[in-house]
Order: C-alpha cells, then structure tokens, then sequence
C-alpha cells in the first residue's frame, strides 16, 4: 500500500484505489491525452473533500507532484479530467438531486443531466445549456467547462445559469459563492481568514484593471477560455460575482460540491426547417436572413458528417433499438430521394418554439419563403414537430460516439475542436478551415452551432504513428491563427484543458495572461488544483502525454 493511499483512507470515509485497472479506467478523458493517477478517490460528502484539499495543502512543499483532479464523467475533450496525483471521483458519491421546482434546482456536482432533465421537465423546467454529450455528462462537469450547446443561441451559457456554488477553497474549507452587494463585499474583504483574502484580493485586481479587463472579453457569442474575469465586478450594478470566475475554471479554483440552478420554462412545441445547401456561395446571406428570424436553435453539419452517418446507419441501433433504427430509417427515405439530387455540401436544422404548433408551423414556413429567393442551390424540408427533425438531431449529437467507435484504426484527436468565428465570417471562414484540413489530408468533419458561428472539426488520425502525430501542432497554429485572424475564439464549449491552455497566449495580450495567473494564484497559491491545464498548461508537457492505447 502506498503511503498516499494510506494516508488518505485513514482520513476520509469514501473509497480510496490504486489498483491498476482504476488507474487504467481514470488515466484518459474523452481527449486524446492519457495521464495515469496515483489514487483514486470517490469522497462520500464534502468533509471528505475538505480533508483531501487539507492534506494536500499541508503536504505539498514535501511532496510537490501532490495536486487534485476533479473528476465526473470524464467526458471533457480537452484533458481537464485527468490528472497524474489525486483523481477525486465525485460521481460515485455525489448523486443527489436536492431539490427542483419550476424555477430552480440544488443539485451535487455528480449528477447525470440524463436523469437530471426527467426531474425539472416534472415540473415543466428546464436547464438549456446542456452540450450535444447530454446523455453522457454531468452537472459537476458542465459547470467547469462552461458548458453550451444547441440552445445556447437563445439561452446562454451554463454560466448564466448557476446562481450559487458550494467551493472548497485551498485552505480546506467550504464556502458559499454567489452573487453579493458592494456591501457584502467589502464585509468580506475585511475577514481575517483565507476567504476574505481571496475576496479582497479578486476585487483588487479586477478593479484597479477594471477597463483593460473588460476589454479582453472575447467579441464572439460564446466562450470557454481563460478564467472569465470581465464577468466577476460590475461598477454599474454593484454587484460581485465569483461563481463567473469558477464557471469554466475546470477546477483550477476550487472544488465544487454542490450547486444552485435557475431553470426556465420548457419549451412547448418545436418544429424545425431542414436545409439542404448545396452551394455554400449564399451561406453568409443564409446565415444573416435565418438569424432575423430569431431561431430557437440552428444547428449544422457537412456532407463528409451527412455521408458517414449514412454510412455508419446501423450504429444507430444501438441508440435507438431495432424498431427505432427501422422508425428512422424509414423517416430518411425522403431525405435520401433529396439527396439523389446532389449530395449537399452542408445540412442546416432551423428549429422554433412556439406556444401552439400552429405558431411553430408560421415561424417554420415563414423562414422557408424568406430563404426561397437563393433558389436551385438550396433544398427544404418542414418538420412541424419536433419528432420528425430528430433523425438529424441523432445525426449531430452522436457524431462525436460514431467517429470515435466507429473508424477503423484510426482514433478521434480533438485539438482543433472548438472554435468560433462571428456568423458573418463565415462564408470565407469555411473554405479556409476546410482548405487547411485538405493540406494535413485529415479525415474530419464539421459541424456545430452555426448561429454562434461554433464549430466541432474532429479529425480522424493514427495517433500512434509519428508521422501523424507531427501533423498536430502545425496544424493547430494554423487553425488558431486563421480563428484570430477573424477575431474569434478557440473555445466556446470545451475549453482549455491540455489541448488549448498551451496556446492561451496567441489569444490574450500578456497582460491579460497574467492577470489570468494572477487570480489562479490568488485562489490556489500552492498549485494544487489540476495543474498542466489553463495558464500553467505546456504544450511539450501535453505532447508527451498523448494516449498510447485506446
């Protein structure tokens, strides 16, 4: 028995491994980076954490390699769930849905928004800012990406709707985050203790660079890098609001045990226009003409996405069952007859809400007149309801499981994942991107949210070959530098983690980077949460650290 691993079970309650097949299981995300703990640990409540961050604290100028992932379902694309000391499994024991009524829902950080969203739609609720892993992730998990998805365009982020957080703090104890007063804060700033540190110290920096803070805010709909530190003080309002700084911290900041929710009222009926474009000469126009309309969603995917899924049919029963398979199958028939026309090189999903489906049907045929004037190179569907526009929602939400199962020998690298542009860049910003996928000969596809102009580029490559592997960082430059030549971002959902921490830089201005370090040292002066990932992340560190096995 190791020492840690004796240390730690004489402490806490929870479980305490280290047996090679759960250093196996808890080594790798859903990135393509592989980082092997030394314990892994399932705490049963939050005094268990606090013990952890305790120890660690305590022990860490001894043993410096000593630091803590937060972990839940280890969905993260970027290698933010891994780490190589102490993997805390928060989904073993934080499972508990609290509370949920129409307006708000307390939640532990280990629920599955698959049995999360059955519990607020009991109430005609809704948390919509669940990413396309919805059937995959947890709560704990979106929280620390910030995470977004195909309603994002109408509702926002996750960060817009955590209203409060449980955070154990790097002193070792547990505090409660939320959104206070200038009042409050300055009752705060005058605590003796590691909390009012943190308090005083925050409001310092992001006050006195109050301007130049503001300004770095990425001009893009949605984002995911760095620590979003223009959100935390507002002079206008008054209000101070730490939970915007660990949103999306990948739990960097603290540990987080529980969390408070607002919810919005669900949606009563959706319809959804399909859009089979079969030249993307008028996609900016396209684009512009179906964002006046005020979409609920718009959703898309290529024809290299629309082909393989074709392709890959039968994976889909497994998702679905024989009969849903055959149900699907059936409802693809007048799309395929469609397709036999040409194969269109991207397929656009236009959904509405609406309190009556004859609402709904107006705003769908509405949209279908207006882009009617683009003529031969565009081809249309009305899906009145939302069942019948599921076949394509299929299609974009498990076309990351597909690729990854699916693909011969060849295995999903997600570094260049992520990235938005404004909508209107995007008729020159595609044949780029996909021009620089050409040069590296990837097989990938796109597809994402085009009404935030966020894209999800999977290449498929033999990790194991040195030759691929020397594709990957040039190839990366050159997508960022493409991505910030149109002023946009490297993340709007997944975040930083091992993929784009290391290149944090070319992004922000220098200044700004360190006012980035400066707050991950105000909170966490020792380094002990899940370092190598956000401003202390390296790119040879991350090279040298590439799956092995899959």
């Amino acid at each position: 028995m190791s020492k840690l691993k004796d240390d730690l079970a004489k402490l806490i309650k929870g479980d305490v491994q280290n047996s090679a097949a759960i250093k196996d299981e808890f080594s790798h995300d859903a990135s393509m980076f592989e980082l092997r703990p030394e314990v892994v640990v399932s705490p049963k409540d939050s005094s268990d954490v606090q013990k952890i961050v305790a120890y660690v604290a305590k022990n860490k100028k001894k043993n410096p390699e000593l630091a803590i992932t937060a972990r839940s379902a280890g969905t993260d694309m970027s290698g933010g769930a891994i780490g190589e000391s102490i993997v805390l499994n928060m989904k073993r024991y934080f499972t508990e849905i609290v509370s949920v009524s129409r307006t708000a829902a307390q939640v532990q950080p280990g629920v599955f928004y698959r049995d999360f969203e059955p519990a607020t739609l009991r109430h005609d609720a809704l948390l919509p800012s669940f990413p396309a892993s919805r059937d995959l992730c947890t709560l704990g998990g979106m929280v620390a990406n910030n995470s977004g998805g195909e309603k994002s365009l109408q509702f926002g982020k996750t960060e817009d709707y955590v209203t409060s957080l449980q955070v154990v703090f790097a002193d070792g104890k547990e505090y409660t985050v939320k959104p206070i007063n200038k009042n409050e804060l300055d009752k705060k700033c005058r605590q003796k203790d590691f909390e009012g540190r943190v308090y005083r110290e925050v409001f310092e920096l992001v006050d006195k660079n109050y301007d130049e803070i503001k300004s770095a805010k990425p001009n893009v709909s949605k984002d995911s890098t760095g620590y979003h530190m223009w959100n935390i003080w507002d002079r206008k309002t008054g209000i101070f609001d730490l939970t915007k700084a660990i949103v999306g911290s990948q739990g960097t900041l603290g540990i987080v045990t529980d969390i408070n929710f607002r919810l919005i009222p669900a949606p009563k009926n959706s319809g959804t226009l399909v859009i089979f474009v079969k030249k993307t000469k008028h996609l900016g126009g396209i684009i512009n003409d179906t964002l006046k309309h005020k979409p609920a969603t718009f959703e898309g995917f290529d024809n290299h996405t629309l082909m393989l899924s074709f392709k890959l049919f039968f994976y889909f029963r497994k998702k679905l069952g024989l009969l849903g398979m055959m149900k699907l199958g059936l409802q693809l028939l007048p799309d395929a007859l469609i397709l036999m026309r040409g194969i269109p090189k991207m397929v656009l999903l236009v959904e509405f809400n609406g309190e009556t489906e004859a609402i709904v049907a107006e705003k769908v045929h509405a949209l279908r007149l207006d882009l009617q004037k683009y003529g031969a190179d565009m081809l249309f569907e009305e899906d009145e309801t939302e069942a019948k526009a599921r076949k394509f929602r299929i299609m974009r939400r498990e076309s990351f499981n597909l690729l990854r199962q699916k693909v011969k020998d060849k295995h999903t690298a997600p570094f260049i994942d992520d990235l938005v542009v404004l909508p209107k860049h995007l008729p020159e910003f595609l044949p780029e991107l996909r021009r620089i996928i050409e040069k590296y000969k990837f097989l990938a596809t796109i597809q994402g949210h085009f009404g935030d102009g966020n894209f999800h580029v999977i290449p498929l490559m033999k990790i194991e070959d040195s030759r691929e592997i020397a594709k990957i960082e040039p190839a990366m430059k050159e997508v960022n530098a493409l991505v910030f030549k149109y002023g946009g971002s490297m993340s709007g959902e997944h975040n930083d983690g091992m993929s784009r921490g290391p290149w944090l830089s070319q992004m922000y201005a220098p200044e700004i980077m360190e006012h980035f370090r400066t707050l991950k040292r105000i909170f966490d002066p020792e380094n002990i949460f899940n370092p190598k990932k956000k401003t202390d992340a390296d790119w040879q560190y991350s090279m040298d650290h590439l799956r092995e096995h899959f």
